[in-house]
C-alpha cells in the first residue's frame, strides 16, 4: 500500500508540474497573449485615425470615411462594438499603439520598412505614391535636389521623411527640409495655394481629394513609386489580430464589398465631395495622413 501512495503521489506531482507549464499555451487561457480574446472581452475595438476627407469625417453629424467604414465592419465581423479615437497627427497614432491606448490604428497609413520593424501591417488595400505640390503660375521644380528648409515642409511623423533622408545621403546631398509639428498636410497644401510656403509634399489620393476643391495646386514631380496603404497593430508574437484581419479583407475581397466601398471614397460621389468641403473649409480638422 505505501507503494501504491507513492505512485500516486508522483502523477499528482507531476500533473501538476505538466499543467504549470501548458498553462500559459492552452487556447483558453484567458489574459491579452489572445488579442482577439481581449478585444471580444472588452466588447469594443479601439481604433485610432486622423480626420481626413477619407479617413474620417462627419457629415451631418454621422460618421464618414473609407477606414471609418472598414473599421465599423471589422468591428462587427468580431461581433464588439467601435471606438474610434482622433488624433491630430501621425506620430500620436503610433504613441496609442505604443501605450496600448489602440488595438488598431487605421488611417491611411503607408506601409515602409522602418513601420515594419516595430509595428504589424495588414493587408494593403489600395495604394498611393508621394508627390510634391506647388501653386499653378509658380516655379516648378524639376528635381529635389536644390530645394531648402525655407521652401519645402512636410508634416510630422509624415512616411516620406525616411525617403527624403535616403534622397540626400544618396543622391542630393544639398536637399533640406523642415517638419512643421503644428500642421498636417492638408493645412501645409493651403499654405502653398496662399503663397505661405513654396511646396509641401503628400501623398497622391490625398492630392488628388484636395484639387477637387482648389484645382489650383498642381504636382510638381513624383517622390515615390506606388506604395501600399495599410492597417497598423502591435508587433507581438500573438498573430490573431492579424489572422482576422487577413480573413475579413479576404471575405470583403472575394464578395465585392471592399470593390464597393473604395468606388464609393475614391470615386467622385457627392457625399465625399460634401466630406472634401467639410473638411478643408473647418480649420479644427485639417490633419496629416501617409
Amino acid at each position: 500500500m505505501k507503494k501504491l501512495k507513492i505512485n500516486y503521489l508522483f502523477i499528482g506531482i507531476l500533473a501538476l508540474l505538466l499543467a504549470v507549464a501548458l498553462w500559459p499555451s492552452i487556447p483558453w487561457f484567458g489574459k491579452a497573449d489572445n488579442r482577439i480574446a481581449a478585444i471580444q472581452a472588452r466588447g469594443e475595438l479601439r481604433v485610432s485615425t486622423i480626420h481626413t476627407p477619407l479617413t474620417y469625417n462627419e457629415i451631418n453629424g454621422k460618421p464618414f470615411g473609407l477606414d471609418y467604414e472598414l473599421a465599423k465592419q471589422f468591428a462587427d465581423y468580431l461581433g464588439v462594438k467601435l471606438k474610434v479615437t482622433v488624433r491630430q497627427n501621425i506620430s500620436q497614432l503610433f504613441d496609442d499603439l505604443d501605450n496600448g491606448n489602440a488595438d488598431l490604428l487605421a488611417a491611411g497609413l503607408v506601409y515602409n520598412s522602418e513601420r515594419v520593424k516595430n509595428y504589424q501591417p495588414g493587408p494593403t488595400y489600395y495604394s498611393v505614391s508621394q508627390q510634391l505640390v506647388y501653386k499653378v503660375g509658380q516655379y516648378r521644380p524639376r528635381t529635389l535636389g536644390n530645394l531648402t528648409a525655407e521652401q519645402l515642409t512636410v508634416a510630422p511623423g509624415h512616411v516620406v521623411v525616411n525617403d527624403l533622408q535616403t534622397l540626400k545621403e544618396t543622391k542630393f546631398p544639398e536637399l533640406s527640409w523642415k517638419v512643421d509639428d503644428k500642421k498636417g498636410s492638408a493645412e501645409l497644401m493651403e499654405d502653398v495655394i496662399e503663397g505661405k510656403l513654396d511646396y509641401t509634399i503628400a501623398d497622391s489620393v490625398a492630392i488628388s481629394l484636395f484639387q477637387r476643391v482648389h484645382p489650383e495646386l498642381a504636382v510638381a514631380l513624383d517622390i515615390t513609386d506606388e506604395q501600399p496603404v495599410t492597417w497598423f497593430s502591435p508587433l507581438d508574437g500573438d498573430n490573431t489580430l492579424s489572422a482576422a484581419l487577413l480573413d475579413f479583407f479576404n471575405e470583403m475581397n472575394e464578395d465585392g464589398t471592399l470593390a464597393r466601398i473604395e468606388e464609393k471614397y475614391l470615386g467622385h460621389g457627392d457625399d465625399l465631395i460634401t466630406s472634401i468641403r467639410a473638411h478643408f473649409y473647418a480649420p479644427s480638422m485639417r490633419y496629416c495622413r501617409s
